[in-house]
């Protein structure tokens, strides 16, 4: 296999596309301008949420999102500075806030994300240096009172419909379950066969040193634009020189929607900025990943502590952190976990990649021999081994055994 495919963006979907490549006998080069790992793979919460397939896009978040965005207890956040630039993706995704449309991608995410930790187990098969991080447990959804349960009735319908049935824990049984919960916790929604990864940077920055030892090549360089003749790309060019190739492939996360700018083809991609503070040497903390309802954050169990990630904020990529976002991670743990003891913080904010209609984009463009692997909102940790093996075997021109329609790049054309 003498086909040598360029891989823009070192993170989970960029370093999981290039090792089923390389397994499958292709030349392959790895490029970005920062260390495999460092990008929004770094910060998100960890978990491998298989039954994460509800969009933000629920039908009733039209009238209920100025709500949330005027209460400061809600996980919801705007810079209204930034308000007029978003405006036209915005009013994209609302649209997709129905019955129909929600349980649509709620399907198609299920194709992608469905069997995660399978997908990382495979993707981490042999490798062991990476398979250290990959922990299979259970994933809980911890609420104030049955009630607060039951107001989510609908995205657990959803979850039923597509095979993820949650076992209820409640009232002195939660504590039973798990101590580390205090009794502002009253109710659990139990999820098992999922996971988490205990240092998604390091994961990372072990799947690439893994492809390193493998024959792949990685280059720390920062990407200047995409070389077509004919139609087909040719080079990629970067700081330190073109790179000939017979493809290439944009999982550079938000940083993929200049590159396609430049291939004429502007993507409906925004940034939904995320927030994660890292409780150092937390003891007392959840034995497993624990979605804090109350805040729509994860606290999860890491090797440098508990780290609690999630909020949604809308604000561009340029901004720097918002404060209360950090302080509402803060405010909802300590309620959620009074327990919890930790000896100092490590915060950070990213970008989370979201197209207007909540699911990636996977598949060739218009441009013969580029591909895309980017728009994973929410779940790239959770999906970026399947999205690599789908473009592997894209690329190589394998059958595939998955419907991956829903997520073609040609939905967005015109």
């Amino acid at each position: 296999m003498n086909k040598h495919v360029v891989i823009i963006g070192a993170g989970i979907v960029g370093v999981s596309t290039a090792i089923w490549l390389r397994r499958a006998g292709a030349r392959v080069t790895l490029v970005d301008k920062a260390d495999p790992g460092q990008g929004t793979s770094y910060g998100n919460a960890g978990v491998l949420a298989s039954c994460a397939i509800v969009p933000v896009t629920e039908p009733g978040l039209i009238t209920k999102a100025p709500g949330y965005l005027l209460n400061p207890n809600s996980p919801l956040f705007m810079r209204w500075s930034y308000l007029p630039k978003l405006a036209p993706w915005l009013f994209k995704f609302m649209r997709h806030a129905n019955d129909t449309d929600t349980r649509r991608i709620t399907s198609a995410l299920t194709t992608l994300i469905g069997d995660s930790v399978d997908q990382h187990l495979s993707l981490t098969e042999d490798l062991p240096g990476a398979r250290a991080f990959v922990h299979p447990s259970d994933y809980v959804f911890a609420y104030g009172a049955r009630s607060d349960f039951d107001k989510e009735s609908y995205g657990w319908g959803l979850r039923r419909d597509n095979g993820f049935v949650p076992e209820l824990i409640e009232g002195q049984a939660v504590q039973e379950y798990d101590p580390a919960y205090g009794p502002a916790i009253k109710c659990l929604a139990l999820m098992k066969e999922h996971g988490f990864i205990s240092d998604p940077g390091n994961y990372v920055a072990a799947l690439a040193s893994a492809l390193s030892e493998m024959g792949g090549e990685i280059r720390q360089s920062e990407v200047q634009d995409v070389t077509l003749n004919a139609g087909q790309v040719q080079q990629v060019e970067t700081s330190d020189g073109p790179i000939a190739c017979d493809a290439v492939v944009l999982a550079a996360g938000i940083w993929s929607g200049p590159l396609m700018r430049k291939l004429g083809l502007p993507p409906p991609l925004e940034s939904e900025r995320g927030y994660h503070v890292v409780f150092q040497e937390a003891e007392g903390a959840p034995k497993v990943p624990t979605m804090i309802s109350a805040g729509k954050f994860v606290a999860t169990p890491m090797r440098a502590g508990m780290r609690c990630a999630g909020i949604v904020e809308f604000g561009g990529v340029e901004a720097g952190p918002s404060d209360a976002p950090f302080a509402l991670l803060r405010r909802k743990m300590k309620e959620a976990l009074p327990g919890v003891t930790w000896r100092g913080e490590e915060t950070w904010m990213g970008h989370r990649p979201t197209l207007a209609d909540s699911l990636p984009m996977i598949g060739e463009l218009s441009a013969k021999g580029v591909f895309s692997g980017f728009g994973h909102q929410h779940i790239g940790l959770t999906g970026g081994p399947k999205t690599g093996r789908i473009l592997a075997g894209i690329i190589l021109g394998q059958p595939l055994n998955t419907d991956v329609s829903a997520f073609t790049p040609q939905r967005f054309d015109g």
